[in-house]
Order: structure tokens, then sequence, then C-alpha cells
């Protein structure tokens, strides 16, 4: 009798740990960057991938088991609707575009690289970004958390030396959401 408890409590501990790990929330990541001497960008608006902001904060996402809505799925959509175009999307369209692609949450942000000085003794730069974001329950519009991360690097080259600081700021931002989205889900999931 106690090896059947037993191995229907273990039944039970795994299904429960299977079914959390499945059940993990749809994201859509909406973060326009700007390198030094580079122009704004965002995938939505153009042709380009996604860019270095968004694959590091993906990446880490993916790692915690969250599921990000690839932009190559979402190309219709925004061909056929020309306010998904621009670089500075409102929160309205961005939420309409999240509701569109079945995400959960969005994130909505901007992330800007800017070169220092000189490193002190070395033909070497200092390069510096910063990242601000905004979790937005898809649902109900309502914001979850706003972000904030800086990250920074030194390089001879300032555009490879702000892409560097672009990814450690994304790195700190990716801890941030993680929380907040962990945060959300336990929460939904005591109610």
């Amino acid at each position: 009798m106690k090896k059947l408890i037993i191995a229907v409590f273990v039944l039970l501990f795994s299904f429960n740990l299977s079914y959390c790990a499945d059940t993990k929330p749809k994201l859509i990541l909406l973060i326009s960057e700007q390198n030094i001497e580079g122009p704004q960008r965002a995938w939505w608006a153009s042709e380009i991938d996604l860019s270095a902001t968004e694959a590091a904060l993906a990446d880490r996402l993916i790692a915690q088991g969250f599921e990000i809505i690839e932009p190559s799925s979402l190309s219709k959509v925004i061909r056929q609707e020309p306010a998904f175009r621009m670089v500075n999307l409102s929160e309205a369209s961005s939420i309409k575009l999240g509701s569109l692609s079945k995400a959960d949450y969005l994130i909505l942000g901007k992330a800007v690289a800017s070169s220092g000085a000189n490193v002190p003794q070395s033909s070497m730069r200092s390069c510096f970004a910063n990242i601000t974001a905004k979790l937005i329950n898809v649902k109900d519009g309502k914001v979850v958390a706003y972000l904030d991360a800086a990250g920074n690097s030194a390089h001879m080259d300032t555009i490879t030396g702000g892409r560097e600081a672009l990814v450690n700021a994304a790195g700190s931002l990716a801890a941030k959401l993680i929380d907040a989205l962990n945060k959300k889900e336990e929460a939904k999931q005591v109610k």
C-alpha cells in the first residue's frame, strides 16, 4: 500500500511539474534599438533581423522556459497594417500587435548605446547602453512592470563596443523581466 501511495504521489508530482513547465506565457519583444552612430531600428518596421538587445533577451527568456513569438510569424500581419511599420509604435498599436500574435505579455522598450571617452593608455573606447522597457499584460493592456537596465563595454571599434554594451544591458534586463514574469504568474496561480 505504501508503494502504491508513493507511486501515485510521484506520478502526480511529475505531472504537476510538466504541467507547470508547459504553461509558461507567450511573449512578444518590441525593443527598438540604436547603436552608436547608427539609426534607430526595429524588426517590425523593416526587413532586418532581431536586434542584439532582443536576441540577448530572447535567449535568456527561452532558457527559462518562456515562449518567444518569432517575428517571422507576424510578417503578414505587419505588412497588412501600416501602423506597425513605424519604429516608435504607440502603446495601443503594440498591444494590438501583441493581441494579433496571441501573446500573453508584451515587452515594449528602447535600447540606446553611446560612446564615452577613450580608455586611459589604450586605443579602446568606453561604450555604454541603456534600456527602458514596459512589461504589459496583453489581455487587459495594463503595465505589469516598468524596467530599466544599463551595460558597458570597452572596444577599439565603437559599433562593436556598443553592441557588446547592449547585450550586457539586455542580460541585466532579462533577470528583471524573468523575476517580474514569475511573480505575476505566481500571483495568477494563487487566485
